[in-house]
């Protein structure tokens, strides 16, 4: 049994679009909570500002934003689409 192609993972996986939504959902919220230091950081400069947001924060978005795409990013979401159909294979219950 050969290694599956990302091409071949994503069709298998077009037959369930709510399982690629789960997994972008559980990526996000594990990037969340990898990058929880930086989001509290934000958060700190972003209070009690509204427009001014954008200049006075821009050091704590970027490195917010640096570290979600670390998290959060198409190589990402192929490991996680690999490692659940091989699950679903163990559990036999992938459909063809």
């Amino acid at each position: 049994m050969g290694q599956e192609t990302c091409e071949e993972v994503e069709e298998k996986m077009e037959d369930d679009s709510g399982d690629e939504d789960a997994l972008r959902s559980k990526m996000k919220q594990k990037a969340l909570k990898q990058c929880d230091r930086y989001t509290t950081k934000y958060a700190e400069c972003a209070s009690g500002r509204t427009i001014s947001v954008v200049w006075q924060c821009r050091k704590q978005a970027k490195e917010l934003n640096e570290c979600l795409h670390q998290y959060t990013n198409d190589s990402v979401l192929e490991e996680m689409k690999k490692a659940y159909m091989l699950q679903q294979n163990e559990q036999g219950s992938v459909r063809v």
